[in-house]
């Protein structure tokens, strides 16, 4: 069987919905390994946060595709997907199915369906836009992206400074959207299919289990000292402005210290409205999506 046509067992949904306990459920049935895609999971020292596996559940169950980039570092899907596919490919070769787990719509795509081949964009551009980005901030950068790739824009979120810089940097760089070169690459994809013969599995719970798990995860996490993980890596000389430190949960507790660290039940409070957003956003990314399983 050609690479590209191995079998994968995907399991994705929302933040907080069940996604792990079933990874770790369908590993273990099957002798097999966990490869996360997980956007925060890959940063060192970002533990509590991204709810990354245990040392006991990966002792019960190997996990992949964690701890790969330091904090200061620029993570990426197309890196993550060169880090894992030796991994996939070694599970193949020992005769079992890699069972792909996270939340992270665009990375599970660029693993699935491969990424559009986008020129290189100049070291220069990139630093212009980082300075751009860190004197006007994401919302303005999102403006501006409106105005020259408005379908980009369209499905990346204002705060999204990681997507959106890359899309203004792309259409910086070689005077095109970076909608256009996704426009080719589905063009491709439908004449050459999937890399991978992924069996899809949704996890999404009804609206009110999952806003419930959210509630509580965000909860479990302040008790667990997601506070002092933060204050431990900007002690170690991490940047506030640091891409780990922008990611979901972790630029609210930034926000937190630098305003005035409020009430643990406020702090709680606001990191289940953040991830609620981000929650209603995976929904939204995976809506036209064909499952082979959907789960509650």
């Amino acid at each position: 069987m050609a690479a590209e046509r191995l079998p994968l067992l995907v399991i994705v949904g929302p933040t907080a919905a069940g996604k792990s306990a079933l990874a770790m459920t369908r590993a273990q049935a099957s002798s097999s390994e966990i490869v996360s895609a997980d956007s925060v999971q890959v940063y060192r020292g970002l533990d509590i946060g991204s709810a990354k596996p245990t040392a006991a559940e990966r002792e019960a169950v190997p996990h992949h595709g964690l701890d790969l980039w330091n904090p200061s570092e620029q993570a990426n899907a197309g890196a993550w997907v060169a880090a894992v596919e030796p991994v996939l490919q070694r599970l193949h070769a020992e005769g079992r199915v890699p069972v792909v787990c996270g939340g992270t719509g665009l990375w599970v795509r660029a693993l699935l369906e491969g990424l559009a081949e986008v020129p290189e964009v100049p070291s220069e551009v990139r630093d212009a836009v980082r300075g751009r980005l860190e004197q006007e901030g994401a919302p303005a950068l999102h403006a501006a992206l409106t105005k020259v790739d408005p379908r980009s824009a369209a499905k990346i979120s204002p705060g999204d400074s990681q997507r959106v810089s890359r899309a203004f940097e792309v259409y910086l760089a070689t005077g095109t959207p970076l909608s256009s070169f996704q426009d080719s690459h589905r063009q491709r994809l439908a004449a050459d299919g999937r890399r991978y013969a992924a069996h899809l599995v949704g996890v999404f719970p009804e609206r009110g289990t999952l806003e419930q798990r959210i509630a509580e995860r965000a909860a479990r996490m302040v008790d667990e000292g997601l506070v002092d993980e933060v204050r431990g890596l900007l002690g170690r000389g991490v940047p506030s402005s640091a891409p780990a430190l922008q990611t979901l949960g972790y630029r609210e507790i930034v926000q937190a210290l630098e305003d005035g660290l409020p009430a643990r039940d406020v702090l709680v409070r606001r990191l289940a409205t953040a991830h609620r957003r981000y929650a209603k956003r995976q929904l939204t990314w995976w809506r036209d999506v064909t499952f082979d399983e959907r789960v509650g």
